[in-house]
Order: C-alpha cells, then sequence, then structure tokens
C-alpha cells in the first residue's frame, strides 16, 4: 500500500485531498495545529476506508523543526512517502504597502518553507527509489498576481518557481512534480460570503484534478494545472 503526506490537512482543499487519497487505497499521514481537528479527520477518514492507516501529528508548519518532526515520524510509522502534497498555506489580504512588520517572514515562512524543506527532506528517497510525485499547491496569484493581496502572490510565485526547480533536477530520476494553480475556491477563507457556490471552484475539484494527475502512466508527468472558475477569478 502506498503512502502520502499532506500538510494543513484538515481543511479545505487539504481535507479534499486526503478524502480522495483515502478512497484510492492511500495510506495517510496528516498534520494541523489543532489536535482535536486531528482526531475527527481520522475517524472520518477510517469511516471512508477502514483499511488504510492514518498518522497525524500536531504541526505548526511554519516552523522548521516541526515540519522535519512531522516528516521523520510519518517516515518511521508508514516507510516510504511516495506522494508529498505541499498544501498549507495562509492568503492575507493587503496590499505590500500596507503590511506588518511581521507579514512577508509569516507568509514565507507558511507558504514556501515547507515545501522547500519536504522536498529535501523526502527527494533523495524518492530519487533513490525513481519514483514518487509531489504536488505543490500554488495558486493562480503565482502568474497573476493582484495588489491588494501583494506578499501571498510573492510567496505563491516562489513556491510555483520551486515546483519548476523541483521538476527539473527529478525528471531524469522519475519522480513526477506537479503545480496546482487554484483560483477562487470556496473554502474556509470565503467563510461568511453571500455569493453563489457556483461561483467557486469547489475543494473537491482541486482534488479530483490531483487524483487525476496521480492516476496517469508511469511516463506521463503533468507539469501544471490551473482551474479557475468558470465566470472568473473573484
Amino acid at each position: 500500500m502506498e503512502n502520502a503526506l499532506i500538510t494543513g490537512a484538515t481543511k479545505g482543499i487539504g481535507r479534499a485531498i486526503a478524502f480522495a487519497f483515502a478512497k484510492q487505497g492511500l495510506n495517510l499521514a496528516i498534520c494541523s495545529r489543532n489536535v482535536e481537528d486531528l482526531t475527527q479527520m481520522t475517524n472520518e477518514l477510517l469511516q471512508v476506508n477502514p483499511n488504510i492507516q492514518v498518522i497525524t501529528r500536531v504541526t505548526d508548519c511554519s516552523i522548521k523543526q516541526q515540519v522535519i518532526d512531522f516528516a521523520t515520524h510519518a517516515q518511521q510509522q508508514l516507510g516510504f512517502i511516495k506522494v508529498l502534497v505541499n498544501n498549507v498555506g495562509i492568503f492575507e489580504y493587503a496590499s505590500i504597502l500596507d503590511d506588518d512588520d511581521e507579514a512577508f517572514n509569516r507568509q514565507m515562512n507558511t507558504n514556501v518553507m515547507p515545501a522547500y524543506e519536504l522536498y529535501r527532506y523526502f527527494g533523495k528517497t524518492m530519487m533513490a527509489a525513481r519514483k514518487g510525485h509531489i504536488f505543490n499547491i500554488c495558486s493562480v496569484a503565482s502568474v497573476a498576481p493582484v495588489a491588494t493581496a501583494g506578499t501571498y502572490g510573492v510567496t505563491k510565485a516562489a513556491l510555483y518557481s520551486l515546483s519548476n526547480i523541483m521538476r527539473l533536477e527529478m525528471q531524469e530520476h522519475g519522480v513526477k512534480v506537479t503545480a496546482i494553480l487554484p483560483g477562487s475556491t470556496l473554502t474556509e477563507s470565503w467563510a461568511g460570503t453571500d455569493l453563489n457556490p457556483d461561483r467557486f471552484v469547489a475543494a473537491d475539484d482541486v482534488a479530483a484534478a490531483i487524483i487525476s494527475c496521480y492516476n496517469m502512466s508511469s511516463g506521463a508527468n503533468v507539469d501544471e494545472v490551473m482551474i479557475k472558475p468558470v465566470l472568473g477569478q473573484l
């Protein structure tokens, strides 16, 4: 049975991806800052597929050592991690000139650093095994930034660039790297909106795209997937 690690997996896109992989029969390592969320989600995942293992760890993904401890725990409990989903991220609505003093570090340490460190942790193992698939949840803002979320766009562009470097480093070793660029997606970031859900991409749509990429033949890699609302970005 294959193993997947997903950061920020108890809400939104990460949650949808976790359930999609559970239905595929993959063991899961998931993290969150909230132990109650992890416990509840573990029970729900095992109801969907009682034949998988679910490994959890309370982790603040903005702290390097906690990210590494989560990776170590997952590898010790499950063995080889074939699928890495760098999902954790934060969105802050502000222009760069209006950022508080810690905005840049806070968003870089959440939106970029965990993916960088987990790639360094698992990359050589995947390289040696000549198998693996890394999914980086970027954003449409990676390539089409908006001034009202300036630092967010900068950090997502950095993650997108990191994805491209990962792919170049890994392609001769048979390891796949896919950047996912969702547009406006109905997650907790839009809590309280009175807009029709049809104005958004659904988190399950992002998960479905990932599963489609994952299930392709060993010779095929989807470099990137952009998913936007049919009526345009919000």
